[in-house]
């Protein structure tokens, strides 16, 4: 067959009418053919938009798989319009505002059509058509890949969209193909775009990848099928749902996905069956609106690579997860705003770093026979109106098992908690909760830590092996009232006493305090161990001793005001006087080593001896003993540091780190509200000092509208002058029977002018430790002496003097 030529056989009822005719043209030669006639096309390249009415068969030689090219300048290159049979042909468009491939009409059958193109479609199908295509790949980085539209239909066989402008299969205004084994990659837009009422898709063992957008994309009250098939490699969400949209996953796996794994809104709903999500940057499953709702079922999320929620539920939605696994992401399930509702059956969550469940802003939980492991917070009820059920779930090797706060009413039935690390269940911030039925195990804490103005009610509890004790109440009930109590039991192993006593049933429903038996009345908070009790000093003598520090003259007025101002309140509401309100909170500027410690001690000392605090004790915390590793543990450890400092002083070191400038999830904004609130409720039994470099303190003040206001007073701690920190190494030198030999004192002021005061430098602290080198120094040389005098062990020498740094 000549070059650039085309035979055709024509097949006729009876063989001896079978004939063959070359023909010049491919146009020729389809005018020219009949129904069942096959066109063979040798290799070359036409220039022709071909259109196929007839159910002719159209294919390049056998054994030249795209050696005839069909790539006319513009329009279409080939249209089909009748039940035609097109095999190995090169289709190449150029025009931006056509396809290349055109199906109108018919069930044509296509296969093994390689189409290169840059054209609004790679293959369009439209109206009644209903193609078969098979083994056949479309590059076309112009626009969309496959686009079916118009109620067209048919079916995709082996199929690959190897780049794609836009979507790399569209189906819109009631079309509804069928894809088998297809790969859709690199494609600008959607993998796979399905939208408007009517239309569908259903795929079977496909792939999506290395899409600039979302892998699948359902809206506007189209649905879609898939069975088998995987979504990796994406920009955006692997899978997005929008308006009424409706969508069914069955055994399909979605990974490597750096935004949401799934997203679903505005009514949409999916079913989810024996499917992963893996490796997701933000949700698992991201799930908004009203009437949305996602029904996943034998399902695993796990692993996720950035810092949000697996399964995120909020603006009333809902989601149900039945026998399903979550593990091995920061937080498992956040339910928030009212309306909004999580059903978990059966499932399992498990190395969880945060909170396995969050409920909050007056949303819904409702877990039964699930199993939470390895969490930092087993449950969360956050916030008033947020509430649900936990019903036989198991909760293992948590550091909380559930939290409730602030006026959060869940109803906890027949759950146990095994070997927590701070608590079983602990609820604070007036949360409420119904505990039946529940059990605590070896935890390292309390089993049942309530804290004041908690209305909860527990209802045959047990706890076992608790190192603080069962069950820790509040001293009172509060404006809000304690917790009910009624046939609770603990083998109180867990109390400071020699001889635990037998675990005992309450009879009757009693409130706390003030229970009786296996369950321990209020327990007092533990004072700080001390080396021995020392005579109480009056106000004067502790004065005397801060006059006797070196410098801190500003300082030294700022406390005496201070001191003069409680001294005269104190006087005249002895005489029936109003007294002026002194708030005694302070925060404390400077450097490191200029005396902060040592002025916090003082004035909880002169505090106490004014009778404005029981004890005057200093409890002294930086960061590191404020914030917890989770979400929940930061505001149990601020409230065990403010209950030991109570009645005296709460000295809290470097409190700026606890709001660093890049916080992201940081707990430390948990502290500072924590410690806020305390200070509010309990004003008069703990004095809260702050203290920090002084323009990191000023950007502290401004973390909390509360910070601010809780504290009187800012007094700066200056650094110290040279010759300040000379009477400092003095005064150590007097206290240690050391003496200053003639011309030390003024070696020691060169030596400290000459220091560098960088970061690094301590002030008090850099002189206590000069005077310690100089002990070294000192005794290195007179251990060299046979028989050292007197003066040779006391006098210290200008070449005692440690080197500059």
């Amino acid at each position: 067959m000549a070059q650039g030529t085309v035979q055709v056989t024509h097949t006729g009822t009876s063989r001896w009418r079978r004939r063959t005719g070359e023909y010049a043209s491919l146009t020729a030669a389809l005018e020219a053919a009949a129904d069942g006639d096959v066109l063979t096309v040798a290799p070359g390249t036409y220039r022709e938009n071909l259109v196929i009415a007839r159910a002719v068969t159209l294919r390049g030689p056998e054994g030249s798989v795209g050696s005839v090219r069909i790539a006319p300048v513009d329009g279409v290159p080939l249209t089909l319009r009748a039940s035609a049979v097109v095999q190995d042909l090169h289709v190449e468009g150029q025009d931006s505002a056509a396809p290349a491939l055109l199906i109108e009409e018919g069930s044509p059958e296509i296969a093994d059509v390689r189409i290169v193109t840059r054209s609004a479609a790679g293959i369009e199908v439209r109206g009644a058509a209903r193609p078969s295509v098979r083994r056949c790949t479309v590059d076309n980085p112009a626009g969309v890949g496959i686009a079916v539209l118009d109620g067209a239909g048919g079916v995709f066989e082996e199929c690959e969209i190897v780049s794609a402008g836009q979507s790399g299969v569209a189906v819109r205004d009631g079309g509804h193909p069928r894809l088998e084994r297809c790969r859709v990659h690199h494609a600008s837009g959607a993998g796979l775009s399905v939208t408007g009422e009517g239309s569908g898709l259903e795929a079977v063992g496909c792939e999506m990848y290395e899409i600039k957008g979302s892998g699948i994309q359902v809206t506007a009250r189209a649905s879609a099928h898939l069975t088998d098939c995987t979504v990796h490699r994406t920009s955006a969400d692997g899978v997005t749902l929008d308006t009424d949209a409706v969508l069914t996953l069955a055994d399909c796996d979605i990974h490597d996905i750096p935004e949401n794994a799934v997203d679903l809104r505005s009514r949409a709903v999916l079913t989810l069956t024996r499917s992963t999500v893996r490796r997701f940057g933000r949700n698992g499953l991201s799930v908004w609106d009203p009437g949305t709702r996602v029904d996943a079922n034998q399902c695993e999320i796990h692993d996720s690579t950035g810092d949000y929620p697996a399964v995120w539920v909020s603006d009333g939605a809902t989601v149900i997860l039945d026998s399903c696994r979550v593990h091995d992401v920061p937080d498992a399930l956040f339910v928030l705003d009212r309306g909004s509702r999580a059903d978990v059956v059966d499932s399992d969550l498990s190395q969880v770093r945060n909170t396995a469940v969050s409920v909050s802003d007056g949303a819904t939980a409702q877990l039964d026979d699930c199993r939470i492991r390895e969490a930092s917070t087993g449950a969360w009820f956050r916030d008033h109106g947020s509430g649900g059920t936990l019903n036989n779930c198991t909760i293992d090797a948590a550091q909380t098992g559930v939290i409730v706060t602030k006026g959060a009413d869940p109803v906890i039935e027949r759950c146990t908690v095994t070997s927590p690390a701070e608590a079983g269940f602990y609820v604070s911030a007036e949360g409420r909760g119904t505990f039946n039925g529940c059990r605590v195990t070896g935890s390292e804490g309390y089993g049942f830590h309530v804290m004041e103005g908690c209305r909860t009610t527990l209802t045959r509890c047990r706890t076992e092996r608790c190192a603080r004790g069962g069950y820790e109440f509040p001293e009172s009930t509060g404006q809000g009232g304690g917790p009910v109590v009624e046939d609770c039991t603990s083998d109180e192993s867990g109390l400071r006493t020699s001889t635990p006593p037998p675990a005992t049933v309450l009879t009757a429903t009693q409130q706390a305090p003030g229970l009786l038996g296996s369950v321990p009345a209020p327990r007092p908070v533990e004072p700080p161990a001390v080396a021995a009790a020392e005579p109480a000093r009056t106000s004067g003598e502790v004065l005397g001793e801060l006059d006797a520090l070196v410098g801190l003259d500003s300082v030294k007025r700022e406390v005496r005001a201070l001191t003069d101002m409680i001294e005269v309140g104190r006087r005249r509401l002895q005489a029936g006087l109003k007294a002026a309100s002194v708030r005694r909170h302070l925060v404390f500027t400077g450097s490191p080593g200029t005396g902060k410690t040592t002025v916090a001690r003082l004035y909880g000392e002169i505090l106490a001896a004014l009778g404005v605090l029981e004890r005057g004790h200093l409890v002294e915390v930086s960061r590191v003993d404020l914030v917890g590793e989770h979400i929940g543990s930061t505001a149990i450890r601020t409230q065990e540091a403010f209950d030991r400092a109570r009645g005296g002083v709460l000295f809290v070191d470097e409190a700026y780190a606890l709001s660093p400038e890049d916080s992201g999830r940081d707990f430390g904004r948990e502290a500072i509200d924590t410690l806020v609130k305390l200070m509010e409720d309990h004003r008069d039994a703990v004095v809260v000092i702050v203290a920090g470099y002084t323009h990191e303190m000023e950007r502290f003040l401004t973390v909390n509208p509360g910070v601010a206001s809780r504290f009187s007073r800012t007094i700066t701690f200056s650094d110290y002058e040279p010759a300040e920190l000379l009477r400092i190494v003095e005064q150590q030198s007097r206290e240690q029977e050391y003496s200053l030999a003639s011309g030390t004192g003024e070696a020691l002021l060169k030596y400290f002018t000459e220091l560098p005061k960088g970061p690094a430098f301590g002030n008090g602290r850099t002189a206590r430790q000069t005077f310690e080198s100089m002990v070294e120094r000192h005794a290195g040389r007179v251990a060299q002496l046979a028989d050292p005098s007197t003066d040779d062990l006391t006098l210290l020498y200008p070449e005692d003097l440690p080197e500059l740094p």
